[in-house]
């Protein structure tokens, strides 16, 4: 368990809070393949946890994205709104989570590259409006995880505290990448599909099972937190 004395949380939202990541797949490998283009599940899986922005180079060439991508990443978005995103679930716990976090005098936001509508409406289907002070989505950055842009406008939301007072919460190895390099640290979930060994190698300083987990560690987790930095 890390040492950590952290003030507030970013979590990502797909496949840390919601299980989604498989339906984001599906959702890829149809629109590619309305398209004309096929490409191995393992590898539309790999690249799970990127914005479009930052997905589309990994499988189109840049001529591809200019003659149809926006058309491609439009009609993944409105088939995942409309056949997808009425089937996704929370994992166990989130609200209870986010409340212990309160409690605790810790303030939330979110970070997810997804669409600010996929976002509202998982904050509604996660009952934790009241919980949180704001969220950033890939609408709001120019550019996506892995790059920084979504983290550091996070930062901004919670005002005086800075990264090193601050740790972020995800799922996938382009969490864990984009945090640090907005000089954040990160607890990976396990819930969204990524392996311990991967989440390991590229820095998450603890790994949990998924939110549940999580919060039946709070109590160690905030006793480290507060005991004197050796």
């Amino acid at each position: 368990m890390p040492n950590l004395s952290m003030l507030a949380f970013i979590f990502d939202i797909d496949g840390t809070l919601v299980d989604s990541n498989e339906f984001h797949i599906d959702s890829w490998d149809r629109a590619f393949r309305r398209f004309g283009k096929q490409f191995p599940r393992e590898k539309l899986c790999a690249q799970i946890g990127k914005g479009s922005d930052q997905y589309l180079p990994e499988f189109l060439t840049p001529d591809e994205i200019d003659r149809f991508g926006k058309e491609l990443d439009d009609y993944r978005s409105d088939l995942f709104k409309k056949e997808y995103l009425p089937k996704v679930r929370p994992f166990p716990k989130v609200h209870e989570l986010f409340q212990r976090i309160r409690d605790d005098n810790k303030r939330i936001v979110l970070a997810t590259s997804g669409k600010k509508a996929d976002t509202k409406y998982y904050i509604d289907l996660l009952k934790i409006g009241n919980l949180i002070e704001g969220y950033t989505s890939g609408d709001d950055a120019d550019n996506s995880k892995p790059a920084p842009d979504i983290f550091a406008a996070s930062l901004k939301k919670l005002g005086s505290i800075s990264s090193a007072d601050a740790v972020t919460v995800g799922d996938t190895r382009f969490d864990i990448e984009a945090a640090r390099k907005a000089g954040l640290r990160t607890i990976a979930f396990l819930c969204g599909g990524t392996s311990e060994a991967t989440l390991r190698e590229v820095g998450a300083i603890a790994i949990y099972r998924d939110p549940a987990d999580f919060l039946a560690h709070c109590d160690e987790l905030v006793s480290h937190a507060s005991s004197p930095q050796e």
